[in-house]
């Protein structure tokens, strides 16, 4: 396929769809730029599609990101399912620090430090989570981003 100039041609009906979807309502960014792409590689009006290089530049996008509209409108059966985000085929991961587990992490930063320390580091409190089994592991990182939220440190 790489060489290959395979037009864009779009009826007046798509065309006009394209046109309403970039100019009115609201839409995310991407979607209305990818209408903008394919209605500037249009060919069917006998005028010559502007390079990529302008394309891009014109309207703020990679020549990845028109490669990519323009292969995903030729594989798309209409201008409705080119519109339209793509469904997400894995469900999002739940977060493991909930509300509960979030007030577990509060109440061991707010304790007495383990015996032989001065205070908690976010690594021991993380462990001893874990430890206490709250949760099945657990970064410091988190912790700090937790303690951070809550506007708490460990100083």
């Amino acid at each position: 396929m790489r060489g290959k100039h395979i037009k864009i041609e779009l009826t007046p009906d798509e065309r006009k769809e394209l046109e309403n979807f970039s100019r009115k309502g609201k839409h995310s960014v991407k979607l209305v730029n990818r209408a903008k792409i394919i209605l500037e590689l249009d060919e069917s009006c006998d005028c010559k599609p502007m390079t990529q290089v302008k394309l891009s530049e014109k309207i703020g996008v990679s020549r990845q990101a028109i490669n990519n509209a323009k292969r995903d409108f030729i594989k798309s059966p209409d201008v409705k399912s080119f519109l339209k985000r793509k469904k997400r085929e894995t469900p999002p991961v739940p977060p493991k620090v909930t509300g509960d587990v979030e007030a577990h992490i509060i109440a061991i930063a707010c304790s007495q430090a383990p015996e032989g320390r001065a205070k908690w580091t976010l690594n021991l409190i993380a462990d001893k989570c874990v430890e206490l089994q709250y949760v099945d592991s657990l970064s410091g990182m988190t912790v700090s981003r937790l303690l951070k939220k809550r506007n708490l440190s460990l100083i």
